[in-house]
């Protein structure tokens, strides 16, 4: 069962949401929010699987800085953006807030319900034409002589957790350190390894120490 949180500012659309998806037997929504503090909260008390997050919420916090602020706090929470905002300048930030999917409002309801079961399985997704715009991007960036350095795709917390480990310090005073749990700890620190491409601790200390993480008196 995929528990879902609605977090948009119409109370209309939450309720046809939540209309659309309760009738799914694998979907259950658990809760809704106006706003983006309000998401926040909601999804650290009922741990949701996804949280369904409206881009453009004129009172309180937005979309995406609500987003980047959730997955600093619960990575393991997928969180899909669903707006009517079809702009690049949306989507990478989208992206670069950590969101695992973006929809549009108007996207047929087939195409929201296999981006809800693509990324609670883990798995990105974007609309088609979305997906063609970053590959040209990229493309563009490449013919540009620029290239991509997967450090700078780490949130600020996942960096903090790399030196940390780096460093030597174990799970548990990492989570001291930062006040987060054990949990959260060892969630970031996977998903550092898996986006650096990295196997072992070792691995780990030498990138560090070559992006200038470690000091050495």
């Amino acid at each position: 069962m995929i528990k879902i949180l609605i977090v948009d500012d119409h109370a209309m659309v939450r309720s046809g949401m939540r209309l659309l998806l309760d009738g799914k037997a694998d979907i259950e929504v658990v809760g809704e929010a106006s706003e983006g503090d309000e998401g926040i909260r909601e999804a650290e008390a009922l741990r949701p699987d996804v949280v369904l997050m409206d881009l453009s919420m004129p009172h309180g916090k937005d979309g995406l800085t609500a987003a980047a602020e959730l997955k600093e706090r619960m990575p393991d929470v997928a969180v899909l953006i669903l707006t009517m905002h079809d702009d690049d300048e949306y989507l990478f930030r989208a992206i670069h807030a950590g969101a695992a999917g973006y929809v549009l409002k108007s996207a047929p309801h087939e195409e929201l319900l296999t981006a809800i079961r693509s990324v609670a399985k883990g798995d990105a997704y974007l609309y088609p034409t979305a997906t063609k715009r970053l590959m040209h991007e990229y493309v563009e960036r490449m013919k540009r002589g620029e290239s991509a350095d997967v450090f700078d795709t780490l949130s600020e917390r996942e960096k903090e957790v790399l030196t940390l480990a780096a460093q030597g310090y174990a799970n548990k005073e990492i989570a001291e350190q930062l006040t987060i749990s054990v949990k959260t700890v060892e969630t970031h620190k996977s998903n550092v390894m898996e986006k650096l491409g990295l196997k072992t601790r070792p691995e780990l200390i030498k990138f560090a120490m070559k992006k200038g993480l470690l000091r050495f008196d």
